[in-house]
């Protein structure tokens, strides 16, 4: 469960990097504005953060 929320982790830092590049040369990467990825880098990193949370409540510390 580990490796998933780094997954998340990574992902959400790849949006924020995809979102900075579209806002600074003002292009729109893959159909989707720099709002959109900066919406979609926090709504990953809010995911990693619930599961993180909910599994080191319930003892998963593997």
């Amino acid at each position: 469960m580990r490796t998933f929320i780094w997954i998340l982790i990574g992902l959400s830092a790849l949006g924020f990097i995809l979102a900075v590049i579209s806002a600074l040369f003002n292009v729109s990467l893959f159909g989707v504005t720099a709002e959109g990825l900066s919406r979609a880098c926090s709504n990953l990193a809010l995911i990693a953060i619930a599961v993180h949370l909910v599994m080191k409540e319930k003892g998963y510390n593997k």
